[in-house]
C-alpha cells in the first residue's frame, strides 16, 4: 500500500487478493465460517453470532471482540450486507446504513481456481480511530495510513490462512498452485 495522503472522511480502502487452488464452494465454506477469523488474526479475539444464528444470511449479526497494542479493547456489532454464496460476503460494522467499516470477500471462480479477495473501507462513522484523529489532528493522515497498511497486512495473513486450509482440503489429484 502507497501514501495517498488519504483523510478519514475520503473513506480509505484497501484489498487484498489470492488465488486459490480449490473450488469456491470449498473456500466459501471457509470465509462464510466468521467463528474460524479469530484463529487468523492478532487483532481480532473472538466472534459471536447475535439471535440464534449460527451461520450467515442477510441482516444477521455478530459481535466481534478486538484487541489492538495502541488502541484497547472493544466490541462491535457487525451486520451482514451482503451475502451471495458462493461468490461475496459483507458485513457493515455498527449501523449498516451508516457503518464505522465495511468488510467483503469475493470469490470469483476460473480454470479451477479461486480468485479470493478481501476489501475493506474505513468509515464513513466514527470508530475507535477517530478519537486518536481527534487527540492528534495534524497526523490524522499519517494515522490513517499506519491503521490501512496494519489492516493491509493482517488481510493478506488471513488470505494466506484460508489458502492454505482450502488447498490442503482439496480433492486427491487436483494441482497446488
Amino acid at each position: 500500500m502507497e501514501w495517498t495522503g488519504a483523510r478519514y472522511a475520503d473513506k480509505p480502502t484497501v484489498e487484498v487478493r489470492t488465488w486459490i487452488a480449490a473450488p469456491p464452494e470449498q473456500v466459501w465454506t471457509l470465509v462464510s465460517d466468521i467463528e474460524l477469523m479469530p484463529r487468523m488474526s492478532s487483532e481480532l479475539q473472538s466472534v459471536e453470532w447475535l439471535d440464534g444464528r449460527t451461520t450467515p444470511a442477510l441482516g444477521a449479526r455478530f459481535i466481534g471482540r478486538s484487541k489492538h497494542e495502541a488502541l484497547g479493547e472493544w466490541t462491535t456489532t457487525s451486520h451482514i450486507v451482503e451475502y451471495e454464496p458462493p461468490r461475496l460476503l459483507a458485513w457493515g460494522v455498527e449501523n449498516p446504513q451508516n457503518p464505522t467499516a465495511i468488510w467483503r470477500f469475493t470469490l470469483e471462480p476460473q480454470r479451477g481456481l479461486t480468485l479470493l479477495s478481501e476489501w475493506m473501507q474505513m468509515g464513513p462513522a466514527r470508530s475507535g480511530l477517530s478519537f486518536a484523529i481527534d487527540r492528534m489532528p495534524e497526523k490524522e493522515q499519517k494515522i490513517v495510513f499506519v491503521r490501512m497498511r496494519e489492516f493491509e497486512a493482517n488481510m493478506t495473513i488471513t488470505l494466506e490462512e484460508i489458502k492454505k486450509l482450502a488447498e490442503r482440503a482439496r480433492p486427491a489429484g487436483e494441482a497446488r498452485l
